[in-house]
């Protein structure tokens, strides 16, 4: 994985060398507009980040939301200049993208606590293992009752709620539970790219569950609870602390952007990047996400600085 990230990061520091320039003399790359699509979680970050950015640098940034794989798809055809994304790329999504000649780096901008929402009514699993998730969410498993989950819970109906198949929540959520990215029962109540149908659903069945990005529970306080999760350490909630000490596991993860090699040449895009880590804490705070810790925001500092050329070879060897 090394090696590969190596590789790409090499395509793109070529390509974006002659961004050093046009940084230095200024921000609008010529003006023309900043296209973003992909996760519907990283989405709202990328829309607070383009409203600061916008009324500070006149650049136009548009945001999309048409789930991780439906952004990649676009991104990897050459039709927006960076993809939103909640889990990593897939190999069969970068080799799509190098068949394009689109080249791109992967950049951390949040973390996210990915959450297991119940409804409030729901007194009894407050806290579940991993365990319990994986019999409920496996691939075959036909569970529909939640004394079937555990005998001292209720016989109460279970009814599932969950993201499509192209979000990139769905991937690791199946794959952090059942092992597996895209291993998952499919007789859920499938939302797509809506995590606000979830909401509604859980909210609106006393034995309901899905799960979704953690500003969807800030959100929604009022409508579902997140439930704590034993991943064999002990029952631990989603939260800024736990996430960013990685306390909250299987289920904390980073979020990511992925820029590509020509649009990190128009001097807009690199001051965008630029703005996204800088103003990390308000812009996580507006979307309801969890900001990057220390080491990550250096880290993507290191990593945007090397974007403007201003790396040495041994960066870019293998």
């Amino acid at each position: 994985m090394r090696r590969a990230r190596r590789r790409r990061y090499a395509l793109l520091v070529a390509s974006a060398a002659v961004v050093v320039g046009g940084v230095a003399a200024g921000c609008g790359g010529g003006g023309d507009a900043i296209r973003i699509d992909g996760s519907s979680t990283v989405g709202p970050l990328s829309e607070a980040a383009a409203e600061q950015f916008q009324a500070e640098h006149h650049v136009p940034v548009t945001v999309g939301t048409s789930g991780t794989g439906g952004g990649f798809a676009k991104f990897c055809r050459g039709e927006i200049d960076i993809s939103d994304a909640s889990r990593a790329i897939k190999d069969e999504e970068a080799a799509a993208c190098r068949d394009n000649d689109i080249a791109f780096e992967e950049l951390t901008v949040a973390n996210d606590g990915l959450s297991v929402v119940i409804n409030p009514d729901n007194d009894w699993a407050q806290c579940l293992t991993t365990e319990q998730l994986k019999t409920i969410w496996d691939r075959g498993s036909d569970v529909d009752n939640w004394s079937q989950v555990d005998p001292s819970f209720p016989d109460e109906p279970l009814e599932l709620f969950g993201p499509g198949t192209d979000s990139g929540t769905f991937d690791f959520f199946s794959e952090a539970i059942n092992g597996e990215g895209g291993r998952q029962r499919s007789d859920y109540n499938n939302v797509g790219e809506d995590d606000n149908a979830t909401v509604t659903g859980v909210a609106g069945s006393t034995g309901g569950m899905g799960y979704l990005g953690f500003s969807f529970v800030q959100e929604n306080a009022d409508k579902v609870t997140a439930a704590a999760i034993d991943g064999g350490q002990g029952c631990v909630a989603p939260g800024i602390e736990t996430v960013q000490a990685g306390e909250y596991a299987p289920l904390g993860r980073p979020l990511f952007v992925y820029p590509s090699g020509d649009a990190v040449a128009r001097a807009g895009v690199h001051r965008f990047l630029e703005f996204y880590i800088d103003e990390n804490d308000a812009i996580a705070g507006q979307a309801l996400l969890i900001p990057l810790a220390a080491g990550q925001r250096e880290a993507a500092k290191q990593q945007i600085e090397a974007l403007a050329g201003a790396v040495g070879g041994a960066e870019t060897t293998e």
